[in-house]
């Protein structure tokens, strides 16, 4: 593995569930912690440092500051509030929106040149604030977007039919959000069509698709109503999103991207859509032929996107 910096802006639960995978999986040789609160970032890395000894793979592990981004390979923003009582959507977007600028600006400063993977939400309007106030090219700023949907899906399928997820293909696309969808029409079990697989498979018939995307897209909600919020399986999938572009992996993983006219939809915005990453960041959107009412559903998602940051305060 060549060296490999990470930079993780933010140490709260998503932040560290992620610097813990990191450290668990030894995926980096360097990682720096940087929060508002220096001290819960120091905290925080003698926490990590003290578990070294069962990491399989030697790694530096410190608090540091924005001049620390200059050399990283990956600048990780998990930084953001949660939205106050009485307070509206686009409130919650345009304060979230001024943390990214003032981080944005100070990560750039410093004369980085890496990737930024961001995964605050709403993580798709958020990242095209990252790359409208970076300058980067899009190639090298993307979100989390669907990856956490996806792997949910997969979880849902594979335990409905009771085959391992690593056989389950199958996307969620659009806003990481209330109107992300389920591509059906390109999910697979193996190289089988899951179309093909209800008609042969008794543990799963056609009316069950609809309950699996409910379980999907509620799946947060019922989560943070239990415990307050959703934090490690967003962590492991930053790692694999790490992974893919430090081992130049050319993965394929539904990400927030900026649609690069591969989709006939609503161009100007960040989007949940399966893209190919290496250690160049997006090498390229994956094209899928969509059905017509899943293109519809695209659409629907992109302009929604759109309408938001049309009314935020650049």
């Amino acid at each position: 593995m060549q060296s490999s910096k990470v930079v993780i802006i933010g140490t709260g639960l998503v932040g560290m569930s992620y610097a813990y995978s990191l450290v668990n999986q030894g995926v980096v040789e360097e990682l720096v912690l940087i929060d508002i609160n220096k001290d819960k970032a120091i905290g925080e890395s003698m926490d990590l440092n003290h578990g070294l000894a069962f990491s399989p793979r030697k790694m530096k592990i410190y608090a540091g500051d924005y001049s620390d981004c200059k050399n990283a390979n990956l600048v990780v923003i998990t930084a953001g509030v949660n939205q106050k009582e009485g307070e509206t959507r686009l409130n919650l977007l345009n304060r979230n929106a001024a943390i990214m600028k003032s981080v944005v600006k100070n990560v750039m400063n410093s004369g980085f040149d890496g990737i930024f993977l961001v995964a605050t939400n709403p993580v798709d309007i958020l990242t095209y604030v990252v790359w409208k106030e970076s300058g980067m090219p899009s190639s090298k700023v993307i979100g989390s977007g669907t990856s956490l949907d996806t792997a949910r899906l997969r979880y849902e399928i594979s335990s409905k039919i009771n085959i391992s997820v690593s056989n389950i293909h199958a996307y969620i696309l659009g806003e990481h959000g209330d109107t992300e969808f389920v591509c059906w029409s390109n999910a697979f079990i193996g190289a089988k069509p899951i179309m093909d697989v209800i008609e042969d498979m008794d543990e799963i018939a056609f009316e069950d698709l609809e309950k699996i995307y409910y379980r999907v897209k509620n799946a947060a909600y019922e989560i943070i109503q239990k415990k307050n919020a959703t934090y490690y399986a967003i962590g492991l999938a930053l790692v694999k999103i790490t992974t893919a572009i430090l081992n130049n992996e050319n993965r394929i993983l539904p990400i927030s991207v900026y649609n690069d006219g591969a989709y006939s939809i609503e161009k100007d915005v960040y989007i949940g859509l399966p893209a190919v990453l290496n250690r160049d960041g997006v090498h390229h959107v994956v094209k899928l032929k969509l059905s017509a009412e899943e293109l519809v559903k695209l659409n629907y998602s992109a302009d929604v996107l759109k309408s938001h940051l049309n009314q935020m305060e650049f």
